[in-house]
């Protein structure tokens, strides 16, 4: 379907909202459960960063008046937890893999079975004085990011008020940097002429850039292994924060490359660009550790069959060197369901993460620290995708057409756009030992997605000292 009516289907409830107010513990079964005690601590934690005007959310959930008209269709969306149509749209599988990750704003069992009973009882707003202190979301021109270093703006488009789905390169912008500069954090935000009041009730009536994929190119006779690509911006995506050590090279002279923009009509014409927010490292920073390209996909053997649920695809990548991954993040188009993360060696096969999909809100999983996989050279990075062509997937617009490779939402992609970091043998060895000190590792304990945890590498660095003597 075109991205148009694609956007026309998010009319859900929260998105990728920060933590920014603790879960209250549930009350006890006997007790009211009420709006101002118990739902809008939930609610601002999970909901309102994207729920509240001029945002990406089709409904304002500040306050109870705003609220108590969607309260059945809220508790229906929490219900459905991991799987297509779920509010927030946080769809991890809890019953294997990682489970710890970085800007989590899914609900626990207990707040969900909470709305609901909340919703089952009247919805009852009781005492306004429970109510938390509305949050103050600042200015919407703010960065996430803090004040950038260096903010770069591509050339404005005019979008007609209908038209085809566009995909077109928008050419270069010099950096203006004259000396090596490394990037610690990016924010790519669209700025267009419709006015807030103005806005449709879907993220595409916001917006007209469906997505940007971009990065560095370096001038003439530099090493073309200085340019960097920085992750796809999407709609609706959080800021980019990359760790301390493994800041992203913009090499001096270089330019910011606007590989491809996906571009839809959103039904008035639209004039609208893009401006790339950079956090930089203090001058003289250089990284200890590398960006590593681990992308995993395959747009060669997609073969989607009509009316057909449970069809799988499958992609395979060697690791050439030690790598911490960084994130999961799945994106398939309309009939996909359900992407997992797999880790292989030797005889060994570890499920590191397994995420619902709905092509409505492609997410991007970023693990804590101290829970990222961290795998040696030559593991296997498996991924497996299920699709559904039937009736059942309301995203798909034909159940009766084949498909195969392609950016329409009606064709199909198959890739893991996740983040990942190349280590050497040194701060491979050193990552672990800091991980087995952190979590308070005990001989015998394991650690999902680092098969070499509990290794004792203490041998083999004996050896090298004896051999480096003279």
């Amino acid at each position: 379907m075109s991205a148009m009516r694609l956007f026309g289907v998010l009319v859900g409830f929260g998105l990728m909202a920060p933590a920014a107010v603790s879960a209250q513990s549930a009350p006890a079964a006997d007790a009211e459960v009420t709006f101002a005690r118990d739902v809008a601590p939930i609610l601002q934690r999970s909901c309102q960063q994207c729920h509240r005007p001029a945002s990406v959310a089709p409904m304002s959930l500040l306050t109870y008046a705003e609220v108590r008209p969607y309260a059945r269709a809220i508790k229906t969306r929490t219900g459905l937890r991991n799987k297509r149509g779920a509010m927030p749209p946080w769809f991890l599988e809890r019953d294997l893999g990682i489970q710890h990750y970085k800007n989590d704003p899914s609900l626990s069992e207990e707040e969900i079975e909470l709305i609901a009973r909340w919703v089952d009882n009247g919805a009852p707003l009781g005492d306004p004085a429970d109510l938390p202190p509305p949050l103050d979301f600042g200015d919407e021109s703010e960065w996430s990011i803090g004040e950038p270093d260096l903010i770069l703006e591509t050339p404005v488009v005019t979008v007609p008020a209908a038209a085809p789905d566009k995909w077109t390169n928008l050419g270069t912008i010099p950096t203006g940097l004259t000396e090596d500069r490394y990037v610690a954090a990016v924010e790519v935000k669209e700025f267009n002429d419709i006015p807030p009041s103005g806005a449709g009730d879907t993220v595409g009536g916001r917006y007209v850039f469906h997505h940007m994929t971009y990065g560095s190119v370096v001038p003439d006779g530099a090493d073309p292994g200085d340019a960097t690509r920085f992750p796809v911006h999407e709609v609706g995506r959080n800021a980019d924060i990359f760790p301390d050590n493994a800041g992203r090279l913009l090499k001096a002279g270089s330019s910011l490359e606007l590989e491809t923009a996906h571009l839809h009509a959103n039904g008035r014409e639209t004039n609208a660009h893009l401006k790339f927010a950079f956090k930089l490292h203090p001058k003289g920073y250089e990284p200890e550790i590398r960006h590593a390209r681990t992308l995993v996909g395959n747009g060669v053997d997609i073969d989607i069959k009509p009316n057909q649920t449970s069809q799988e695809l499958h992609a395979y990548r060697v690791l050439d060197e030690h790598t911490r991954i960084v994130s999961f993040e799945p994106h398939q188009h309309a009939p996909g369901t359900r992407m997992c993360l797999e880790a292989i060696w030797g005889h060994n096969i570890e499920t590191l993460a397994c995420v619902g999909y709905d092509h409505n809100w492609v997410k991007q999983y970023i693990f804590d620290d101290d829970h990222a996989p961290l795998l040696p050279k030559g593991t296997i990075v498996h991924i497996i995708g299920w699709l559904d062509t039937t009736v059942a997937n309301r995203n798909v617009a034909d159940p009766r057409n084949w498909s195969g490779g392609g950016r329409r939402s009606v064709a199909n992609m198959f890739i893991d756009l996740g983040e990942a970091l190349e280590l050497t043998d040194e701060q491979f060895e050193r990552e672990m030992a800091e991980r087995r000190g952190r979590l308070g590792l005990q001989l015998g304990d394991h650690v999902i997605g680092c098969p070499l945890c509990m290794a004792d590498f203490s041998s083999q660095q004996r050896v090298e000292e004896v051999n480096d003597q003279p």
